[in-house]
């Protein structure tokens, strides 16, 4: 699809990937109890989006916040359909999520050296080693792997990240057989043209390769983002129920693309996500009393475009007063 008729979903289907159950909770301080995150889970699910990130197996040490992820992995309800992935930063973790029954791994490094030493105390080149391990780990148990690279069009730190750094990490995973990449704007730091070209050269390169975009909405950037995608030819984005994420390296950065928000701009443009928003709205609009404070999500405040409100109680005699006036 070109950039000339983007604006023109005609029925185009785009699918939409929920991280809030793993990439938004894993910030909150407040633990959100574990039958509330298996409701929220099951509620996403019958919202039909197309895959969730339901949980991360890792230390509980590390993220408390996911420290019951085996249960809530194991007790949510498969729909047909839905893909129920989480984030595994080891063959330790991979075991766990495999034995929970997870249908999808999904491992992240950063194409940054220093991003990557900044948020797993590794080189690039040890967290490669240790998750070609993992690789290995799913492909004996026949469970399919997405690789989340972070920083792809920028880092907080080292600034500009070279497009062709980034091709040639999609390519040493390609190269190991996973299924899928994401390219991650960790941080909100893409803007349109780069997102284009980026993407363009990723579809053109590994037209086979699943490639799902994942935009944090920092700089407000997120929606042009994930339509500059769309012309470049993706279909998968990553998104977060009430706008809930952040980034730790990047002070002042806000949270993920909000799952609702951009459902509602592809919906209003023609596209088809599968995703029913008034219950995805629905879903957001119970996460403050889950988190303890607000949410960023817009739609969930201010409500669809297509809701219409009932004029003032004194509407009449405004319009009769008008009318008097000749």
């Amino acid at each position: 699809m070109s950039a000339v008729n983007v604006w023109q979903g005609a029925g185009r289907r785009i699918y939409m990937n929920e991280v809030g159950t793993r990439d938004g909770l894993q910030m909150e301080q407040a633990f959100v109890p574990t039958a509330d995150k298996i409701a929220l889970v099951n509620a996403l699910s019958a919202a039909g989006l197309s895959k969730i990130e339901v949980t991360a197996f890792v230390s509980p040490t590390a993220i408390p916040a996911l420290r019951d992820g085996e249960i809530v992995m194991r007790e949510i309800e498969r729909r047909p359909g839905t893909i129920y992935t989480a984030l595994v930063p080891n063959v330790r973790g991979a075991e766990r999520a495999i034995d929970a029954r997870t249908d999808e791994l999904n491992l992240v490094m950063s194409v940054s050296e220093t991003h990557n030493l900044c948020n797993l105390r590794m080189q690039r080149s040890q967290s490669f080693a240790a998750l070609q391990q993992v690789v290995a780990t799913a492909q004996q148990a026949a469970v399919a792997v997405n690789v989340s690279l972070s920083c792809c069009f920028g880092c907080p730190m080292e600034g500009e990240v070279p497009q062709a750094e980034v091709l040639a990490w999609v390519q040493r995973f390609a190269d190991l057989g996973v299924q899928g990449v994401t390219l991650c704007d960790t941080t909100g730091m893409a803007y349109p043209s780069q997102v284009l070209a980026l993407v363009a050269a990723c579809k053109e390169r590994w037209p086979q390769l699943g490639l799902t975009l994942h935009f944090h909405n920092t700089r407000g950037m997120a929606l042009a983002n994930v339509l500059a995608s769309i012309a470049a030819g993706a279909d998968r984005f990553d998104a977060s129920i009430g706008g809930l994420g952040g980034c730790p390296y990047a002070p002042g950065a806000s949270g993920n693309a909000c799952t609702e928000d951009i459902v509602h701009a592809l919906a209003l443009m023609g596209y088809d996500t599968g995703v029913d928003l008034e219950a995805v709205v629905a879903a957001a609009q119970s996460l403050p009393a889950l988190i303890g404070h607000d949410i960023p999500s817009q739609i969930a405040k201010a409500g669809p475009r297509w809701a219409l409100h009932a004029p003032p109680a004194n509407f009449q005699e405004i319009r009769e007063r008008a009318l008097a006036k000749g």
